[in-house]
């Protein structure tokens, strides 16, 4: 059988680089020891995401680069770890910040490193600097490849993000994640999950973390199965509000073969009539027309 075991590390961050750091190494060791073969850290775990109520400069000081010691150090521990780590920062680039994955694999590769393209620009978010693309990388993994694509928070309200990710070739988007879980957040997920034919793991903050109340998830995308007589629950996994270590088991195998059979994701689309999301300068009867390239 071809399954992957996914971590997600529903932590509580300490109140310095280096506090984050520590746990964060001593989370992934634990995760190891569970057997997982992919751990994915919270939205921005480098400072926590402490960015509401603070002077935009203040926490502007605490960016890092994607070459910083702190980075680089979940490189080596994924090489000695032999598994894959999914590290969040607020990242510092030239004169940018940016809200920032970077995914290296067991060999402690960078394989995917990836900028929130939805920032949330109605909020301190504004701050940031999108990220210009959507990637998706090949994973070597102890069932072999895997294709492996990123959202951030917001970016799950887009349609779009999950849908060009799986025109790329996603099988598993990892997304991780600052703010409440509810019932239309995991809705949200539930569905680009199922209109994508693809799988969804959410990292979030413990309800100890101020706006967040844990409630991670994973989605595997499959809905039908030939011996049941309807459909099934997409979930496999939904943590609670308390900080730890919550494992998935995706099954590859039953993914790949529904993807080669079923009717959604790219079976019958018809991109030629969807040329109006392309636009840059529409006017939709909305109330809130705000807009950022």
């Amino acid at each position: 059988m071809q399954t992957l075991k996914i971590a997600l590390l529903q932590i509580a961050p300490g109140n310095s680089l280096q506090e984050n750091l520590d746990k964060g190494i001593r989370y992934c060791r634990m995760a190891k020891e569970k057997k997982a073969d992919i751990a994915l850290f919270p939205e921005m775990w480098s400072n926590g995401y402490r960015l509401y109520g603070r002077p935009a400069e203040d926490w502007k000081a605490e960016a890092i680069p994607t070459d910083s010691r702190f980075v680089r150090t979940f490189g080596l521990l994924a090489q000695e770890l032999d598994m894959a780590i999914g590290i969040t920062l607020l990242e510092r680039c030239g004169d940018d910040y940016r809200n920032t994955l970077v995914l290296f694999d067991r060999f402690g590769k960078p394989k995917l490193t990836y900028a929130k393209v939805h920032t949330c620009d109605f909020d301190v978010e504004r701050n940031l600097t999108p990220g210009e693309d959507f990637y998706v990388a090949d994973l070597d993994t102890a069932c072999g490849q895997v294709k492996v694509g990123a959202m951030i928070c917001y970016d799950r309200e887009f349609p779009e993000s999950a849908r060009i990710l799986m025109l790329k070739g996603a099988e598993l988007l990892l997304v991780p994640n600052a703010c409440p879980m509810e019932i239309n957040r995991l809705s949200q997920l539930r569905a680009r999950a199922f209109e994508n034919m693809l799988a969804v793991a959410t990292c979030n903050y413990p309800t100890a973390v101020p706006d967040c109340n844990g409630g991670s998830s994973v989605f595997d995308g499959v809905a039908y199965l030939p011996d049941l007589p309807s459909s099934r629950d997409t979930c496999i996994l939904q943590a609670g509000e308390a900080e730890g270590i919550y494992i998935a088991t995706l099954d590859l195998g039953q993914l790949r073969a529904y993807r080669a059979a079923e009717v959604h994701g790219n079976a019958y689309r018809h991109p030629k009539k969807y040329t109006l999301l392309t636009e840059s300068k529409i006017e939709p009867p909305f109330i809130r027309n705000d807009y950022r390239a």
